[in-house]
């Protein structure tokens, strides 16, 4: 048996765990043949990539980002994507395919499962905002990385007496900003979830400055204020319709500084989330939704996604995974809402 793997959209610690075990269970275990697609769905379009072997993924758990390339480009909005892709399939004799990715990677796995390509779906997103799983490897990571940065710049600002706005990756879900806001005792903590007023901001900042204390600001990308809207990079669209997000920290910094006086500056944390070596946590994941990706497409089970359960694996389908995206509910924002100020 042929099958082909690929790693779509933005890059996340732990991608290169799932291709390892993917690679070596498929040759060790079934003496299957792993194609390597490059570039995400650009890999299955264009014919681009390479048989894998065990020296192939040797130590590459370690590593952070993928070792075949990602990008976001959307094979349905290539004239004849989904028939050219059937074809570079058919052509490799490539049998079956694992894709990892989020919520756009796993849409057009859906899409063309549905078309008759057999394709199995592991969930991959450091926002952590993939229905149908509890978690999804990344996340911890990118949490680590922005709860270490908090620690530290808690020090600098207190030095200085200034209040410090920290902007973390989190389009539509707020996950990261909760996670790390809350392990890195932030004064406030903001997310798309629930529009924010910037006079209570300001009251909360107010109240941390009167008892000595800097105060530390995290704000997720998508965060707006109410009445407000997001605060964009550019107008620019990627190939599923997304804008470039980014500036809300910058914004609300100056937003501080003009009515408290206090010295305010914004930090963006951006790619240095996605970077890096993985934590153990996410490794383990990664290599378990890689396990069972194998093990559903030895059973012929196609159109699911891995997901974790509990402590358990499950399988769901595609459809599922990738109805709706999963969101920080009120009442775990109310627990971190007990902190703020």
């Amino acid at each position: 048996m042929r099958v082909g793997v690929l790693t779509g959209g933005g890059d996340c610690p732990g991608l290169n765990a799932v291709i390892r075990a993917v690679v070596l269970k498929g040759v060790e275990v079934h003496g299957w043949e792993i194609f390597g697609f490059r570039e995400g769905w650009r890999g299955p379009l264009t014919g681009k990539g390479d048989w894998l072997s065990r020296d192939d993924v040797e130590g590459i758990i370690t590593r952070g980002g993928t070792i075949l390339g990602s990008s976001r480009t959307n094979p349905y909005k290539e004239e004849g994507g989904a028939a050219t892709i059937k074809r570079v399939l058919a052509e490799k004799g490539i049998d079956a395919l694992v894709a990892i990715g989020g919520e756009d990677t796993l849409g057009v796995a859906a899409r063309l499962n549905e078309e008759g390509v057999k394709v199995v779906g592991v969930p991959k997103t450091i926002d952590n905002d993939l229905g149908a799983t509890d978690y999804t490897f990344g996340f911890d990571t990118a949490v680590h990385i922005a709860t270490e940065a908090i620690d530290r710049l808690h020090t600098t600002a207190e030095s200085h007496h200034r209040a410090l706005v920290v902007e973390v990756m989190g389009r539509h879900a707020g996950w990261i900003a909760l996670h790390s806001g809350l392990a890195g005792a932030a004064s406030v903590i903001l997310v798309p979830e629930r529009p924010f007023s910037v006079d209570k901001v300001v009251e909360w900042v107010q109240r941390r400055f009167e008892r000595e204390y800097a105060p530390i600001i995290v704000v997720a990308e998508g965060a707006l204020p109410e009445g407000g809207a997001e605060v964009l990079q550019s107008g620019e669209k990627d190939a599923f319709g997304h804008v470039r997000l980014g500036g809300v920290g910058t914004w609300l910094a100056d937003e501080i500084a003009a009515r408290t006086g206090k010295e305010s500056r914004a930090v963006v944390l951006g790619h240095t989330q996605r970077g890096g070596t993985p934590t153990a946590y996410d490794r383990v994941l990664a290599t378990r939704f890689g396990l069972h990706a194998v093990d559903a497409v030895a059973d012929g089970d196609f159109g699911v996604m891995v997901a974790l359960r509990g402590t358990d694996i499950a399988r769901v389908k595609l459809a599922e995974a990738t109805a709706e995206l999963k969101t920080v509910p009120p009442e775990r924002y109310a627990e971190a809402e007990v902190f703020f100020g």
